[in-house]
């Protein structure tokens, strides 16, 4: 290989951001790193305990200058936590007691931990509007409804987390929260005019440009009135029309999961790649599913694309450039202390809202009602059980529950039903529906939003299913 060669190689593999299986680094990912691979994304199957991922990290570290990622976001979405729930809760229960400094506190603490494991960007947080209640894949995860209290707390987010030097990746640009959709599944459409999304999704966008933020996720979102039926990851006019020329935003910008079906059932793995290059993305994230055959087959077609005039060779170098701000931003690695989380529970306690009034428990029995997981979110634990170790937990499918066998053991007991996001799962309000009919005294606890409530004596809010949400409702429930 010619050394010309060799350099356009180097610059194709520096706009991937890979990911693999276990918790040490293969040996291919190291070899790619010193041929000038980006970085990688991490994943909860990365993730053992925070000394390990500081080990596997500083193993990364030893084989070149990568970007090392992962979505930590709090609540629902966490890698850190993967295996036993976040102790800090998501944005929705931030957006709920909306005190910026509170935010700022939130992420910043979020920011230490990962700094303190040696990752230096985080893909968080959610600047969406979730505008869309039946949302599938946002929800908890969006600061709330309103444009401008996600934008101020988006703006708190950012500078909570790059005040401890980890880079805040501000996404899914240009908005994911008025879909309907999950673009991990299929391609999602907002259908709205410009002036709809110059007022609604693009204010949280904009805010965080002028706070600085350091990178941007792009959306596998069609944007009709922009980007025609092409997901934005895939547009020119949304990445370098919109929020390079209109919002002027100059940092990097760092596609969501390429291996996601929006983008590997329309153009594929490899042609997704140098399209979304061509469009101005800088950083692809491939996601958990592609092997190293396919990094060398998207890498190989990147420097096809340029050879054929298909991709500037310019469009390459500018994304490098780009990429290398970033990491003189980085700076050195320092040997950094995670701060003592207290601010995730306290967070968690200042959002948990009550309805009417809780009785003491008597041998309580605890129905957890299923709900599946989204791809985003992944299998992480969730519910009240390592709060309640003296109660009966059952956790039951909606569909499949035998309401009269349910009454039958939380006879002469206290009931507590506790359901994750029952407005968008009819089975569930069915099953709570009729629980809470024969017996007007339980109490419903529900770990995503409260849109939909049953007529129960009492009723918990938690915002998030976080276990710092979960033990604030359990602290309201046995106050």
């Amino acid at each position: 290989m010619s050394q010309s060669d060799r350099g356009l190689r180097r610059l194709a593999a520096g706009t991937l951001l890979v990911a693999f299986q276990g918790t040490t680094a293969p040996g291919w990912v190291l070899r790619e790193l010193e041929q000038g691979l980006g970085g990688v994304t991490l994943f909860g199957f990365n993730v053992a305990d925070p000394g390990q991922v500081r080990n596997l990290t500083t193993a990364l570290r030893g084989a070149g200058e990568p970007v090392i990622s992962l979505d930590e976001e709090g609540g629902d979405v966490t890698r850190l936590a993967y295996h036993v729930g976040s102790p800090y809760p998501g944005n929705a229960a931030l957006g709920a007691v909306d005190d910026v400094e509170l935010t700022r506190r939130v992420y910043r603490a979020i920011g230490s931990e990962l700094a303190a494991c040696g990752i230096n960007l985080d893909m968080a947080p959610s600047a969406d509007v979730n505008t869309e209640a039946d949302n599938p894949v946002i929800g908890t995860r969006s600061f709330g409804s309103d444009p401008a209290l996600v934008a101020r707390h988006t703006v708190a987010a950012v500078q909570g987390l790059q005040a401890v030097r980890v880079a805040a990746c501000v996404k899914h640009f240009p908005g994911h929260g008025a879909t309907r959709v999950d673009s991990h599944l299929a391609v999602p459409v907002v259908d709205v005019g410009l002036d709809v999304l110059r007022a609604r999704e693009l204010v949280p966008f904009s805010a965080a440009i002028g706070a600085g933020a350091k990178s941007v996720m792009t959306a596998h979102v069609a944007v009709p009135a922009v980007t025609g039926d092409t997901p934005a990851t895939l547009s020119s006019a949304a990445l370098t029309g919109l929020l390079r020329g209109e919002l002027g935003y100059d940092g990097v910008v760092i596609t969501d999961a390429l291996d996601m079906h929006a983008i590997t059932r329309s153009v594929g793995l490899a042609g997704g790649a140098v399209l979304s290059i061509a469009a101005g993305s800088d950083l692809l994230c491939l996601g958990p599913l592609p092997t190293y055959d396919d990094i060398q087959a998207i890498i190989a077609e990147i420097v096809a694309a340029v050879r054929e005039g298909r991709l500037p060779l310019e469009r390459l170098e500018e994304a490098a450039a780009r990429v290398a701000a970033l990491r003189t931003w980085f700076g050195t690695p320092e040997q950094v202390t995670a701060e003592q989380n207290v601010v995730g529970l306290h967070a968690a306690r200042r959002a948990v809202r009550l309805t009417g009034e809780t009785e003491p428990l008597v041998e309580p029995l605890v129905i957890e009602v299923d709900t599946p997981p989204t791809i985003a979110v992944g299998d992480v634990p969730w519910g009240v059980g390592p709060w309640l170790p003296d109660a009966e937990i059952v956790r039951v499918e909606p569909a499949a529950a035998d309401v009269p066998d349910l009454l039958a053991k939380a006879a002469n007991r206290s009931l507590v039903v506790v359901v994750k996001d029952a407005h968008r799962h009819r089975a569930s309000q069915e099953l709570v529906s009729a629980l809470v009919a024969a017996r007007p005294d339980a109490t419903v606890i529900e770990m995503g939003l409260p849109v939909w409530r049953p007529d129960s004596a009492a009723y918990i809010a938690t915002y998030g299913a976080a276990r710092a949400n979960a033990q604030a409702a359990v602290e309201l429930l046995t106050a």
